[in-house]
């Protein structure tokens, strides 16, 4: 099966201040703010929304194909995905951009001070679809990442009646409501964690059941509280995979998305792919980082046993 993954590739470069952000930040002096922290070094990390829903599926044997744009950085970037026997034909590469990057700066108390660049993520991937035929089993995810290509591919796979799954996530604010509105309407799954959920409804001015109407599924996820699964044969709540300790739930939700297409490529309904969503989930919580975390589909699968049967 052909799977689509659009969205971000990015570099998120992590460092540590070994102090408090409060002990050199005066309240009275916050309009005439400026700071220099001294960090202890700094570690560079993959990521992105696409990346890391790849980067998943290749560990559970799938070969997608990621869209997005990225810089004239990514060399570094580019190898891991080649090594993970992915495709870069996707991949549209902008010269004169440097890769999205996150810069997270973490003091002693876990407060995060942190710069977003999306550098090369502000053009399109401008993938054609040229060699797809409509007859050709496919399934796409939509996560957040350009905007155009958010609303493009939305109506391209709509045109193509490839099934996609929309994930606004991060680019919720970035959407009007009509945007929003037409980007999910006839989607396969409209996912998002419940918070996020609350802020589509206020964007489109639309309730759960009228949002429904325009979705085959409406997917929210809850954190260590599992999700619940909605469709129109009611809603079904799948607990969380149990874990062995919580390190990070930093790319968890990527992470469960592509446990889900994972399960949704083998021809396992909704409801048993929600379940692979949660299996995957539970090992990106037990390790820093996005993409730290690896498995063997065997593992994989002796562990969702254990969780569900």
């Amino acid at each position: 099966m052909n799977i689509f993954v659009s969205g971000s590739l990015a570099f998120d470069r992590i460092m540590t201040f070994p102090g408090k952000f409060s002990d050199h930040i005066l309240p009275d002096k916050i309009h005439i703010l400026n700071v220099c922290f001294l960090v202890d070094g700094m570690d560079e990390k993959f990521g992105g929304t696409a990346g890391n829903i790849a980067y998943n599926l290749a560990l559970l044997g799938e070969k997608p194909l990621i869209l997005s744009a990225v810089g004239r950085d990514f060399a570094r970037y580019e190898q891991r995905l080649r090594k993970l026997g992915l495709s870069l034909e996707g991949i549209r590469t902008i010269e004169n951009e440097f890769t999205a990057g996150a810069y997270i700066t973490t003091d002693k108390s876990d407060n995060q001070i942190t710069g977003f660049n999306p550098g090369a993520m502000r053009q399109p991937s401008n993938f054609a679809f040229d060699r797809m035929h409509p007859a050709d089993a496919a399934l796409a995810v939509i996560a957040p990442g350009n905007v155009e290509d958010m609303l493009g591919y939305a109506a391209r796979y709509r045109e193509l009646g490839i099934p996609y799954i929309f994930d606004p996530g991060q680019q919720i604010t970035a959407l009007s409501g009509e945007q929003m509105v037409a980007a999910f309407t006839g989607s396969k799954i409209l996912i998002s964690n419940d918070y996020e959920l609350e802020l589509i409804m206020n964007a489109t001015s639309m309730t759960k059941p009228e949002i429904m109407n325009r979705t085959g599924a409406l997917i929210t996820t809850l954190g260590e509280n599992g999700s619940v699964v909605a469709n129109g044969g009611g809603e079904t709540r799948i607990p969380a995979a149990r874990i062995s300790r919580a390190v990070d739930p930093t790319g968890a939700g990527d992470a469960y998305r592509s446990g889900l297409i994972k399960g949704l490529s083998q021809g396992r309904d909704l409801v048993e792919s929600a379940k692979v969503g949660a299996t995957c989930a539970a090992y990106c919580v037990e390790s820093h980082g996005t993409q730290d975390h690896a498995f063997t589909e065997e593992e994989f699968w002796a562990r969702h046993t254990e969780n569900f049967g």
